[in-house]
């Protein structure tokens, strides 16, 4: 099994092998590309995102400016917004229902590294997929750690850390983030 398949099975692997630096490298370019283009090059900037993301929705929206690992492993639904510095580091899937509004700064993080500190200087980490239901606010200066789930009619306040799922129709603040109260949708 390649390190890339084991990343893909959220196995531990390698961050340095080979292919698994070729797709970051790649990312990376096209990120610096889409953070210089100039604001009034909306149609570029989207397409450009179009063929960066792994699917969009047909309406969406992406503040620069915007960072991610691969690109490919995120999925965004329709009607999506994020507002500026966006950082998505995509080593698993990342997956965006519809309705989804993303303040600044917030950053989805599905890798992690191994606690063991000989396995943690050997390069050895895990990438957990990352879930954003419907109807979806996130608050600014949020971070959502690795396999979280986020369900439908949600709001996280600004400045949450997100380490455990969270339920339909609830707002949840906090580090670590809980559930303050339900909504009740109509």
């Amino acid at each position: 099994m390649t390190e890339r398949e084991k990343q893909e099975q959220g196995l531990p692997y390698n961050a340095l092998d080979p292919e698994v630096l070729k797709g970051l490298s790649e990312c990376e370019e096209e990120c610096f590309y889409l953070n210089h283009l100039s604001p009034s090059k909306r149609e570029e900037r989207t397409e450009r995102l179009r063929k960066l993301l792994g699917k969009t929705g047909n309406r969406f929206k992406i503040i620069q400016p915007f960072f991610c690992d691969y690109g490919f492993n995120i999925e965004i639904g329709e009607k999506f917004f994020a507002n500026t510095n966006l950082v998505i580091l995509d080593e698993a899937k990342v997956t965006f229902g519809d309705n989804v509004f993303i303040a600044p700064n917030c950053a989805f993080y599905t890798v992690g590294h191994a606690i063991d500190p000989d396995e943690r200087n050997a390069e050895i980490q895990y990438a957990y997929p990352i879930k954003v239901g419907n109807n979806v606010w996130i608050g600014g200066n949020v971070v959502v750690l690795p396999g979280v789930t986020i369900g439908n009619n949600v709001v996280i306040g600004a400045g949450s850390v997100v380490t455990k799922n969270i339920p339909d129709n609830v707002v949840a603040v906090g580090n670590p983030c809980r559930v303050i109260k339900k909504i009740d949708v109509k």
